[in-house]
């Protein structure tokens, strides 16, 4: 649709409302006019010299205005603190490298598609010496280069109990065969137990949304 709009006492211009912009007609004083898309409901900006408009730059993204949907739990379950620690030692018992174990959970974080763990693993990470390869590439570990035999295998872990296998149940036989080819019962039960651990507070992240980037203990609304 074509109208025209007044920008003085008798200079019109001709706008098409459907593309927020000048199609034709227009005098070199319109320019910096402000006019409304109908169809967007959106005022455009100052118009250029084709006649196009300038959009507003996105608002600057400030991570103080940020807030969880929740408090802490720790305020009504105090007894989380003694759980989570102890599924960390547990993880951490030196049976699998810490650095597996910080890539299984951050693949679990962007299956889940949880900002917040994959935030939170992905500075985890960084914070360890992991390059930004690795970390970027856990995404698309498939085909990338950057990952060890065991560690694929664990990432291979995760994403079938995550996501389901092609065969009738989540970890087949060949799969887990593959899995005891690199690591040990104790192992095994370490990658077990770090695939519970995220699992456990991926729900925490969906329904009460604690701010990406936050240590533990101000991640949450006070």
């Amino acid at each position: 649709m074509v109208s025209y709009l007044p920008v003085g006492p008798d200079r019109p211009h001709r706008y098409d409302e459907t593309r927020c912009r000048i199609v034709r007609g227009a005098p070199p004083h319109i320019f910096g006019h402000r006019v409304v898309g109908p169809l967007t409901g959106q005022q455009c900006t100052t118009m250029n010299r084709k006649g196009l408009p300038i959009m507003p730059s996105p608002t600057t993204f400030r991570q103080e205005d940020l807030t969880s949907r929740l408090p802490d739990p720790m305020e009504f379950f105090p007894e989380l603190t003694a759980i989570s620690s102890a599924m960390a030692k547990a993880t951490l018992n030196g049976a699998v490298p810490p650095a597996t174990i910080g890539l299984l959970q951050l693949r679990a974080g962007q299956i889940a598609g949880s900002t917040y763990h994959t935030v939170r693993q992905s500075n985890l990470l960084r914070k360890s010496g992991e390059t930004e390869e690795r970390i970027t590439a856990v995404a698309s570990w498939q085909d990338a280069p950057y990952f060890t035999e065991p560690e694929r295998v664990a990432l291979e872990l995760v994403e079938t109990v995550l996501s389901g296998g092609s065969s009738g149940e989540r970890v087949s036989d060949e799969l887990f065969a593959r899995a005891a080819a690199h690591y040990d019962d104790l192992a095994l039960w370490t990658l077990t137990v770090a695939i519970a651990q995220i699992c456990f507070f991926i729900p925490v992240a969906a329904i009460a949304k604690p701010i990406p980037g936050k240590p533990p203990g101000k991640n949450y609304r006070t």
